[in-house]
C-alpha cells in the first residue's frame, strides 16, 4: 500500500525523475519524466540510463559520488535544468542516484513574464512621477496607497502624509471624492474642493479601480483652478486682440424678458438680413453697441471686419481722418505714404458709429457721401474710393430736435434712419433687472473666479425701486460694488451687501456744494494742481451721481459731451 500511494505521489509531480541503481540500470521513471523524453515509462524501467538518456550523467554521479546542481543539459529538442544526487546507504556507501529535472523553457518564460511585468511596472511609475497632473489613488477601504510628485507640489502634503491614512486627510473643505467613488463604483467628473494646508482650490476627476470585477480602489486626477484661470485669462487676452477682426456679442448675450424689447431684438434680428443701414436709439447705458455686435454677428458679413467708432471721444479733425484716411502730405505730421480710413478698413464688414449725433457738419456731408455714393475722399485727396460698408450707427440724443436746432443735417437724418430702432431704458423694463443682475453675477464670477449663485429677495425689491439713470452700464457697476462687499465663500447677494442708492438727482447747486464742502488744503501743492484735482472730483461726482451717464453728467455740468470724453482721458477717470 506504502509503494502504491509513494508511486501516486511521484506520477503528480510535475518535475520528472530518473533513478538508478549502483549498476546505472533506471529503476524509477515517473511519467513527468516519460513526458520530457518521449519515452514510455514501462520500456524505459530496467534498461540502463544511458540506453535511453545518451548523455545522461548519472554514471559519472554513481563513480564519483558528487552531485550536480542545477545544471544546464540539452535532451532531445529541449533543454532541461536538473539536479543529480548520490543515494548512499547508512554506511555511506553508494546504491544509487537520482535526476530530478525540468524543462528550462517554462522558467525561461516565467522569468520573461516577470521581467515584462517589472519593465511595464517601471513604465508606469515613471508615467505616473513625471506627469503634471496631480495624482492620488487609494485603495478598496479609502487608504491612501499613492500620490505623485505633481500631487504633492499642489496640495504640499508629502507621501508620508497621505499613504496609508484615509482618504479626508487631505481635504480642507469639501467632501471626499474617493469615498463617493468607492460607494458608488461610479466615476465623478470635475468635483470642486479646496485641499492642503493652503487650502488650495481644485477640480477633481475620479474613477473605480475595478480588477476582474472585484473593486481594487479609486484614482483620482486634480487640477488647479488657479492655473485654469490662468489659461482662462489667456484665452481672454487672445479674444481681446481678436476683437479687432470681429464682433463680440450674439442676440444671445441681449437678456431680457420684456415684450417691448422681444419686439425691438426681432425687429434687429430681421434688420441683420439686409444691408440697410440701422440707427440704434437710447439714453447712455441700455446697450446700444450689443445690438450694434449682435446685428453684425447675425449678418452675411459676420466673418468680416466689425470696426466701432466713439464719434465723441475725437476730436473733429482727428475724427475725420480716421474715418476717411488721408493722403501723404495731407496735414503736418501725416503718415508717409498715407493712411487708409475705418471705412476702408471695414470695406465688406461693418462699421458702427457711435455717439453719430456729435459730429461737426462737414464731417455729416462726408458721411452722408458715403451712405448715397459708396465712396469715400481722403483728406487731402481727389480720388474717390469705393467702400462695401455696412453702418450701424448709434446716439442717445434726439436726433429729430437737433435737426431742428441745425446740429445734425435732415438729409443725412433720413439716410441713417432707414431702420430704426429705439431701445428702452432699464426703468421701462425693470422685470428684467433680476436676470440681467443674475447675467451680470455670472460674468463677474467667471473674471473673478466668484461662485455667487443668486440674489435675495430683499435685495431684490431693493434694485426694483431704483430708476437706474445710467441703465445696464450702472446695474453693472453696483453689481460690481455689491461683489466687492461680499466675503469669498459667500454665495447670495444680501441687501446688506448693496452700496448705498442715491434716490434723488441733485441740481448744479447741490452738486456744487457736496463737491466744496471739503476743499484741497494742502498748502503744498501749487493752485494749478489744487484745480485739477478738484476738477477731476467734480467730474468723477457728477458722473456717479448720473449713474455714469456721460451725456446726462455733460449736461448736468454744462460742458459738450466731447470736452468730457476728453477730460475723462486728462485726469485717468476708471469709468468701471
Amino acid at each position: 500500500m506504502l509503494d502504491r500511494e509513494v508511486e501516486v505521489i511521484l506520477n503528480s509531480t510535475h518535475d520528472a525523475m530518473i533513478a538508478v541503481n549502483k549498476e546505472g540500470i533506471i529503476t524509477l521513471f515517473n511519467r513527468a519524466a516519460q513526458r520530457l523524453t518521449g519515452v514510455k515509462m514501462e520500456y524505459a524501467l530496467g534498461k540502463p540510463v544511458l540506453d535511453i538518456i545518451d548523455n545522461s550523467r548519472l554514471p559519472y554521479v554513481l563513480e564519483t559520488g558528487d552531485a550536480e546542481l542545477n545544471r544546464e543539459q540539452p535532451l532531445g529538442d529541449i533543454k532541461i535544468i536538473t539536479n543529480r544526487m548520490p543515494v548512499k546507504d547508512e554506511q555511506g556507501n553508494i546504491i544509487g542516484a537520482v535526476a530530478v529535472f525540468r524543462d528550462i523553457s517554462e522558467i525561461l518564460e516565467l522569468a520573461a513574464q516577470v521581467t515584462n511585468l517589472k519593465e511595464i511596472q517601471v513604465m508606469l511609475e515613471a508615467i505616473f512621477n513625471s506627469t503634471e497632473d496631480a495624482i492620488s489613488v487609494v485603495d478598496q477601504d479609502g487608504v491612501g496607497v499613492m500620490v505623485n510628485p505633481a500631487y504633492t507640489r499642489l496640495t504640499g502634503l508629502s507621501g508620508k502624509d497621505v499613504i496609508g491614512k484615509p482618504a479626508t486627510v487631505d481635504i480642507a473643505e469639501g467632501e471626499s471624492i474617493h469615498f463617493k467613488v468607492l460607494k458608488t463604483r461610479s466615476p465623478i467628473k470635475s468635483a470642486r474642493l479646496k485641499v492642503g494646508p493652503l487650502r488650495k482650490e481644485v477640480i477633481v476627476d475620479a474613477a473605480p479601480i475595478i480588477v476582474d470585477g472585484q473593486l481594487r480602489g479609486s484614482v483620482g486626477v486634480v487640477h488647479d483652478i488657479s492655473e485654469i484661470k490662468k489659461l482662462t485669462d489667456e484665452l481672454n487676452q487672445a479674444k481681446q486682440i481678436i476683437r479687432k477682426l470681429e464682433a463680440k456679442y450674439t442676440f444671445d448675450d441681449i437678456v431680457s424678458i420684456n415684450s417691448r424689447m422681444h419686439e425691438v431684438i426681432e425687429k434687429a434680428k430681421k434688420a441683420a438680413q439686409t444691408p440697410a443701414t440701422v440707427l440704434l436709439q437710447g439714453e447712455s447705458g441700455t446697450g446700444k453697441e450689443l445690438f450694434a455686435h449682435a446685428i453684425h454677428n447675425a449678418s452675411g458679413r459676420k466673418f468680416n471686419q466689425f470696426v466701432r467708432v466713439n464719434c465723441a471721444a475725437l476730436s473733429e479733425s482727428l475724427l475725420e481722418s480716421e474715418l476717411f484716411g488721408y493722403e501723404e502730405g495731407a496735414f503736418t505730421g501725416a503718415k508717409k505714404g498715407g493712411k487708409k480710413g475705418l471705412f476702408e478698413v471695414a470695406s465688406g464688414g461693418t462699421i458702427f458709429l457711435d455717439e453719430i449725433g456729435e459730429i461737426n457738419p462737414g464731417t455729416q456731408a462726408k458721411l452722408l457721401r458715403v451712405l448715397h455714393e459708396k465712396e469715400i475722399i481722403r483728406v487731402g485727396g481727389t480720388n474717390s474710393i469705393p467702400v462695401d460698408v455696412r453702418i450701424i450707427a448709434a446716439t442717445n440724443i434726439d436726433l429729430e430736435q437737433a435737426m431742428q436746432t441745425g446740429r445734425f443735417r435732415e438729409d443725412l437724418y433720413y439716410r441713417l434712419n432707414v431702420i430704426p430702432l429705439k431701445i428702452p431704458s432699464l426703468r421701462d423694463r425693470k422685470e428684467d433687472i433680476y436676470h440681467l443682475a443674475l447675467h451680470i453675477v455670472r460674468k463677474f464670477n467667471q473674471d473673478y473666479g466668484r461662485s455667487i449663485q443668486d440674489i435675495s429677495a430683499r435685495a431684490h425689491e431693493r434694485l426694483i425701486e431704483y430708476d437706474w439713470p445710467g441703465n445696464i452700464r450702472e446695474l453693472e457697476n453696483f453689481i460690481g460694488r455689491a461683489i466687492i462687499n461680499m466675503r469669498f465663500n459667500e454665495t447670495v447677494i444680501l441687501e446688506g451687501h448693496l452700496p448705498q442708492l442715491i434716490a434723488r438727482k441733485p441740481d448744479r447747486t447741490d452738486l456744487a456744494e457736496s463737491i466744496y464742502t471739503s476743499p484741497a488744503t494742502d498748502t503744498s501743492m501749487t493752485l494749478n494742481e489744487v484745480l485739477d484735482q478738484t476738477e477731476r472730483e467734480y467730474i468723477i461726482k457728477a458722473l456717479r451721481q448720473e449713474g455714469y451717464n456721460k451725456t446726462l453728467a455733460a449736461k448736468k455740468m454744462g460742458i459738450s459731451i466731447r470736452n468730457l470724453y476728453y477730460k475723462i482721458n486728462k485726469y485717468k477717470i476708471d469709468m468701471q
